[in-house]
């Protein structure tokens, strides 16, 4: 199964671990992370992870999700026209335009899940994959 973490899941360990919420979403994720490494699940990694990734202004950060992309079993290098276009119809349900980018991406691979850890994409549905944070996912998988 193809699954895409978009960044707010890689930066999720390094947010406050004091709220519950936060902490299991983190333990969740390394949970998930595991299972890829271990190949229960292929990771599909994307030009605007490297984009956004890039711009993290913590060296410790940019440092441990940047290997995340040779784990990948996939990589969608670079923008398409389909992958523009479907962002853009992404865009106008409110989805921000890297978001968007992600989505898409995560369509264009065949992903059938996208994890965040953004409450606003978990409430904004897309008929083209499953969107759930790490802790549904999990729970999900394990029934």
């Amino acid at each position: 199964m193809k699954i895409y973490l978009d960044n707010c899941c890689y930066n999720r360990p390094f947010d406050d671990q004091s709220q519950i919420k936060i902490h299991l979403e983190t333990q969740a994720k390394l949970y998930i992370q595991d299972k890829i490494r271990e190949g229960v699940y292929e990771l599909v990694w994307s030009y605007i992870l490297d984009y956004e990734n890039g711009k993290n202004p913590y060296q410790e950060k940019r440092l441990a999700i940047a290997p995340w992309k040779k784990i990948a079993s996939s990589c969608i290098e670079k923008e398409t026209e389909s992958i523009l276009l479907f962002a853009e119809t992404l865009a106008l349900k409110g989805i921000k335009t890297y978001d968007a980018l992600h989505i898409a991406c995560a369509v264009a691979a065949g992903c059938e899940y996208y994890l965040t850890t953004d409450k606003k994409l978990l409430n904004t549905p897309v008929q083209e994959i499953r969107i759930v944070n790490p802790i549904i996912f999990v729970s999900e998988m394990e029934e």
